[in-house]
């Protein structure tokens, strides 16, 4: 082995130490918006990978996944799939979408919900905008509008998923809520309400009506956008 070969090693995580130390200098002077998307990626998975190239990785996974909130919300079994992706950086991915998600939970908790919107839809944005399939959710809210629990209640394909109207209403009674809120996504991006979510959402209206649980709106969440049937005149 010559002296040149020997020393090349070093010199790679040298240029990598150094690729580093000015991406976290860049962070912290030019704040999170001084970072492209790949570049918050690459930060992120600093701690997962003590060594080797993060930005080769990163931008792979914005390519495979299509964006930096994709790859935030995908499941462990799709991230391993990528070469690179250990369970170190599953682990890392993982724990930010969590922390968001707990972070726009306390912004709406104890709170009224109908008088916190941007909160409310920011909350159901983190839960929903990025599924590659469409689910069904409810948010039980309790006579003052609180939030008693957020709740799954159906998950199905890319563009349809299972709403049973006796079970919308069973739970409601069951948590005591008497004020719901529907909630699912359309994976396709595009929130406008097809024909069947308004159907659904009549259903659920007439009957919880004679049993005292109101529908209070029906949020529909696309990446393009969100659409609440409320304000569309459907409720």
């Amino acid at each position: 082995m010559t002296l040149r070969d020997a020393k090349a090693p070093a010199l790679e995580t040298t240029d990598i130490g150094g690729h580093r130390h000015r991406l976290r200098d860049r962070l912290i002077r030019g704040g999170p918006e001084a970072l492209a998307d790949y570049e918050v990626l690459e930060v992120l998975l600093f701690a997962a990978m003590p060594r080797g190239d993060t930005k080769a990785l990163a931008k792979m996974l914005i390519a495979q996944f299509g964006s930096l909130g994709d790859v935030l919300s995908a499941p462990p079994e799709a991230l391993v799939t990528v070469k690179g992706v250990g369970q170190a950086a599953v682990a890392a991915i993982a724990v930010v979408r969590e922390a968001s998600r707990r972070l726009a939970a306390e912004q709406i908790a104890d709170k009224p919900l109908l008088s916190s919107f941007d909160a409310l839809l920011e909350y159901c944005r983190l839960h929903l905008s990025h599924s590659r399939v469409e689910e069904f959710h409810l948010l039980f809210l309790d006579t003052k509008n609180r939030l008693i629990r957020h709740e799954r209640q159906g998950v199905g394909t890319v563009d349809q998923a299972p709403v049973y109207v006796r079970e919308v209403l069973r739970r409601a009674l069951d948590l005591g809520s008497t004020n719901v809120i529907m909630l699912h996504n359309h994976p396709s991006g595009d929130p406008a309400p097809s024909r069947a979510d308004i159907a659904i959402t009549q259903q659920v209206i007439e009957a919880g009506q004679p049993l005292g649980v109101k529908v209070h709106d029906h949020l529909i969440i696309g990446r393009s956008g969100h659409v609440p049937l409320k304000s569309k005149g459907y409720i």
